[in-house]
């Protein structure tokens, strides 16, 4: 099955967000060319003519409704987006702050935030003509990838380890994907690469070491996150967004959608981002360790922000919104789903993760009684995980 893609006339040049060089448009699946040379790997970031208009459209669903800030204007769909912002009463006066919130991306079609990356990815392969599209994953990912490719007619593979959980790879399997299975995530990224040097595959996720984000027509769908908070909460926006991290490719989506709201006139600040991680990564390089270096810990019970490297893209994105990253650990997990789902909210654990990290940042007082915080709730818990 065909699908109709429209490439969006307004995307004017690529932008690297470490040197600034331009770059037409066009597939940089190890980031910027310039800083890549320099061993700087960096993301790119789309720019658009801002000479153009755009607006909300009202009458469309989901990401549709942003469809003139992405860099297809048509993809294939199931359904994503438009996921509710949820007030949690009654926490607030047990924090101390006005306001806290859960955006729940669990609610996408595949039960996480990954469905706004896959529809734009698998976009792009197709307008390519590329038969083939890859992913390294965990699961969500995976998963995600799978089922948009299949909506589109497109073959998919996924690179994954033993470890992955049985429900991911079940969905992944009975979409009519292939699971590669390898022995650790930087095997992964090997095989990813050859796959797309040696046999043409179409990469949705990062293949470099160290890292850059993932493929980047993909992270802007991350960007209708931001926009859609702004839709949503209107004239209480908030302060502080408390986001569950490993490369960064949804901190670094929501910043941008952030900054176009606020270049025009949507917002009148950007909230302060904040990476919540499973062990000090982000953490380290914000106390002075080099960006690129191998980071060492536990991250059994949290395998979607598993890992031991980090991206510039995140690193930018705290420094730029003036966040910071908050270490939540694997022995906090269990209580933070319990909480949760104690309120009704069943959230895999690497976005139940949010939860405790925001007492950690009150107790710590880089949150307090002025600021209204809105936690990222990535992925639902019914994988198991």
């Amino acid at each position: 099955m065909g699908i109709v893609q429209t490439w969006n006339n307004s995307v004017k040049v690529f932008e690297c967000i470490k040197c600034n060089q331009q770059f037409s448009p066009n597939d940089y699946f190890t980031g910027c060319p310039v800083c890549l040379k320099k061993q700087q790997p960096s993301s790119l970031k789309f720019l658009y003519e801002q000479d153009m208009p755009w607006k909300i459209d009202k009458s469309a669903k989901g990401m549709f409704r942003y469809a003139d800030r992405l860099p297809y204007k048509t993809f294939p769909t199931l359904g994503e987006g438009e996921t509710p912002i949820i007030s949690m009463n009654g926490l607030e006066k047990e924090l101390g702050i006005p306001e806290i919130w859960l955006k729940n991306e669990g609610q996408n079609p595949t039960g996480s935030h990954k469905d706004r990356m896959s529809p734009l990815i698998v976009a792009r392969a197709a307008s390519l003509n590329r038969s083939t599209v890859i992913a390294a994953s965990s699961g969500n990912a995976g998963a995600s990838l799978a089922a948009y490719a299949a909506a589109a007619g497109l073959r998919c593979k996924i690179v994954t380890t033993p470890k992955i959980n049985g429900p991911w790879e079940k969905a992944i399997r009975l979409s009519g994907a292939e699971i590669i299975k390898v022995q650790n995530s930087l095997e992964r990224w090997e095989t990813v690469r050859k796959l797309v040097e040696e046999e043409g595959d179409y990469p949705a996720t990062n293949y470099n070491i160290p890292p850059v984000g993932s493929n980047m027509f993909g992270v802007q769908g991350y960007t209708t996150v931001a926009y859609e908070i702004v839709e949503q909460l209107r004239e209480c926006q908030p302060t502080a967004v408390i986001i569950p991290c490993a490369r960064g490719d949804l901190l670094w989506g929501i910043w941008e959608g952030f900054v176009e709201s606020l270049r025009l006139g949507w917002i009148e600040s950007i909230p302060r981002l904040y990476a919540v991680e499973p062990f000090p990564r982000l953490a380290h390089v914000l106390q002075g360790r080099d960006y690129r270096e191998k980071f060492r810990g536990d991250s059994r019970l949290l395998p979607s922000i598993g890992g031991e490297t980090v991206t510039y893209q995140s690193l930018d994105a705290i420094k730029s919104s003036r966040g910071d990253a908050i270490v939540v650990t694997n022995t906090e997990v269990e209580k933070a789903q319990w909480d949760l789902a104690k309120r009704g909210i069943f959230a895999e654990g690497s976005a139940a993760i949010t939860w405790p990290a925001v007492s950690k940042l009150v107790k710590t007082g880089k949150i307090d009684e002025n600021d209204r915080v809105l936690l990222m709730i990535t992925s639902h818990g019914f994988k198991g995980v």
